[in-house]
């Protein structure tokens, strides 16, 4: 129920009416048609007992490496970036403040009160989202770091609030995922540093990060075909983030917190891997 719900863009309350309407979604859920169909209060609760045991990030692993044992995925390479997803629930109006009373003590036999300015937490603002500005325009929600191998099926995934560097998150991303000696990663400029030169080199990982020009210091001719290079198999990662979003009409975050909407990006990895498999007769 949570793939077709993914799948097809649906609330807890559509996904049941369909399960119980819909001879093909039944069928896919294996449930007959006597048989009780679970309610949305149900599924939120089985999604939440999964978040709570970080299960969808070993639902992927386990997924892939099945795909990979059928020969159906083969990671020669790996491909990091990184994309937003807003929410709605961001602030709204200019921040307001108020004066609430302290104690502190000075010494044991005196006590003092004082006031402190603390800001006012508005109700159904996501606390763990942050501000970003992207292409000129203001975004308010969380980060996906993403991990995908050299077609674009998604490997591993990374969630930090949206204001997290992308150059400062190379590693983390890194380590969801276990890659080969040698893999070569792929990544642009913006991941660009000798920290992460020193991670790719701590990991035994080819480093195929696009070169980034500096102030008097232009990109040479080989560069400058290196990176074409790279870009060749660099773009498909963002082939798959637009595949995703357009496929299953995901406008943003669905849910509230960095754990909940990490584990709504690894359920949309997972549908878009496993839609994405070849069918095998």
């Amino acid at each position: 129920m949570l793939l077709l719900q993914t799948w097809y863009g649906l609330s807890d309350e559509s996904v049941e009416e369909n399960v119980r309407d819909r001879i093909s979604f039944s069928k896919f859920c294996c449930i007959a048609m006597d048989q009780a169909v679970p309610d949305s209060t149900v599924l939120c609760r089985f999604r939440s007992e999964l978040n709570k045991h970080n299960a969808f990030d070993e639902l992927l692993k386990t997924i892939n490496q099945r795909m990979e044992d059928g020969g159906l995925m083969i990671v020669k390479g790996a491909i990091v970036d990184a994309s937003v997803t807003p929410t709605l629930r961001k602030p709204r109006g200019k921040k307001e403040f108020k004066l609430i009373a302290e104690d502190r003590k000075e010494d044991e036999q005196q006590e003092q009160t004082g006031t402190k300015l603390v800001q006012i937490i508005k109700p159904n603002v996501d606390q763990e989202a942050a501000w970003i500005k992207k292409a000129g325009k203001l975004h308010y929600g969380y980060k996906q770091h993403t991990v995908s191998n050299q077609e674009g099926f998604v490997l591993g995934i990374h969630t930090t609030a949206a204001n997290e560097s992308d150059i400062k998150n190379l590693e983390s991303a890194l380590n969801t995922v276990k890659l080969k000696p040698r893999t070569p990663v792929y990544a642009d400029k913006g991941y660009a540093s000798e920290e992460n030169d020193n991670v790719l080199i701590a990991k035994k990982l080819k480093n195929r990060i696009l070169y980034k020009a500096v102030k008097n210091k232009p990109l040479t001719e080989l560069e400058k075909q290196i990176n074409k290079k790279i870009n060749q198999t660099r773009y498909k990662i963002e082939r798959t983030f637009g595949s995703i979003s357009r496929w299953f009409k995901v406008c943003g975050a669905r849910y509230v917190g960095k754990t909940k909407t990490h584990s709504q990006h690894l359920l949309q990895a997972i549908c878009y891997n496993l839609y994405r498999m070849p069918i095998v007769e």
